[in-house]
């Protein structure tokens, strides 16, 4: 297992390029079930978990060939669904968005229930319930389901027990092989489910936004195969500009997609951060941020628009060197403030209230020391925090971090970091 060895208080500056989106990468990856057709994804970011997503494909005997660097074209008109890797599916939490178009195409589906990050209980029973007011059959079966669909809608309209990103594009997918129009009602409408939508379009798929966090989706029995261009990693890039804010460097962050941070980059200058941002036509742009001294008095995650959750643990991170109490509250996933109880050892002043909110005291002084990781946004955020603190770091577990950030010690070193990735003895 990899481990990154960090020597912090190095200044940072010069630029960096966000990478193609993580999580809409799965959705896209497995809308290529829902054609016989040639579907092309570029810009695709590379991963373990985009490569994980890819051999699960391959398992069920699609033909995949990587045409670019970063580009790859995609067949599964040969996929079999019996031949899924179960392994491979337990791996990653993003395996779940198979359950959709496999049950839309070939109506069944045995499958295990899906892995991910260790970041608090996140059971799929909004997507199970989902699928059953569609009039899917779902029978548990070991560590798994074993699921249904006899082709005859029992309702049109779903009602998601919860805003879920990948139940809201897991029906998407589900629904876009079908006949008949679906209203997917309290549906969240982030950036990974903005770009499937897109995708889905250009399949032949109607798709169209019917009011508040409700999206009515008609499908076809036979869809085209598409040629996408992935959207850049917002998380990613949001990351970045919250390094630079803790380092005081000045560093210069290209491929923004600004309009899914908008909240966001408002309440870093709320903050008093000094961010300068270029915009182009189609709403990407480069934010530049300039060493400055920041006060903050809340950080609330929450779903889109709201600040992604994503990005509430280097928001952690920064809130250690920022003067006076910082309340971090996020509501979404018990398991998301781990990571703080790192920083304790490295010299924060935290209290925790309960799993959801803990205060920050800042600024204060961190110091190296061997550091876990627990998932994969806690990983980056430890990386944020060793590159402030004076002295040597490990951060254990760098395949946490490898998961969603590509080449992320390759990409620093450029900034002038001092960061390391050696093999654990």
């Amino acid at each position: 297992m990899d481990q990154f060895v960090i020597q912090g208080s190095k200044k940072l500056r010069g630029e960096i390029d966000a990478r193609g989106a993580k999580n809409a990468a799965f959705p896209l990856l497995a809308a290529t079930l829902l054609t016989k057709e040639d579907c092309v994804i570029r810009n695709l970011p590379l991963i373990e978990d985009v490569h994980r997503t890819i051999e699960i494909l391959q398992s069920m005997g699609a033909k995949v060939d990587w045409i670019g660097e970063r580009a790859v074209k995609i067949n599964t008109k040969n996929a079999d669904p019996k031949k899924i890797s179960k392994n491979l599916m337990i791996q990653l939490r993003g395996s779940v968005l198979f359950f959709g178009p496999l049950l839309g195409r070939f109506k069944k589906a045995a499958l295990p229930q899906p892995g991910g990050c260790v970041i608090g209980a996140r059971p799929i029973d909004t997507h199970l319930d989902a699928f059953s007011q569609l009039g899917v059959q779902i029978h548990p079966k070991g560590e798994g389901f074993d699921m249904e669909f006899s082709g005859t809608l029992k309702a049109n309209q779903v009602i998601l027990n919860e805003f879920s990103v990948t139940a809201t594009e897991n029906i998407l997918l589900f629904a876009s092989l079908l006949g008949k129009p679906v209203n997917i009602k309290v549906a969240d409408l982030d950036y990974q489910v903005q770009e499937l939508i897109s995708v889905l379009r250009k399949m032949g798929v109607k798709v169209s936004l019917s009011g508040h966090h409700a999206i009515v989706v008609k499908g076809k029995k036979q869809l085209r195969g598409f040629d996408h261009f992935l959207m850049y990693d917002p998380i990613e890039a949001g990351t970045f500009i919250l390094l630079a804010l803790a380092s005081k460097g000045m560093i210069s962050v290209k491929n923004v997609e600004l309009q899914f941070l908008e909240l966001f980059l408002k309440k870093l200058k709320d903050f008093g951060a000094s961010l300068e941002i270029t915009k182009d036509a189609k709403g990407r742009g480069t934010v530049k941020v300039m060493p400055s001294t920041l006060f903050i008095d809340k950080i609330q995650s929450f779903i889109y628009p709201g600040i992604h959750s994503d990005l509430q643990s280097p928001l952690g991170v920064l809130a250690t060197q920022t003067r006076g109490s910082t309340l971090l509250h996020d509501p979404l996933y018990e398991g998301r403030l781990k990571y703080l109880e790192e920083l304790v050892k490295m010299g924060a002043e935290i209290y925790f209230a309960d799993p959801h909110r803990a205060l920050i005291n800042g600024p204060t002084k961190l110091y190296g020391t061997n550091l876990g990781t627990f998932d994969l946004r806690g990983g980056a955020a430890l990386i944020i925090a060793a590159l402030i603190a004076e002295g040597k770091s490990t951060i254990q577990n760098a395949y946490q971090v490898d998961r969603g950030y590509e080449k992320i010690e390759e990409r620093l070193q450029k900034l002038g970091a001092d960061i390391k990735r050696v093999k654990k003895p």
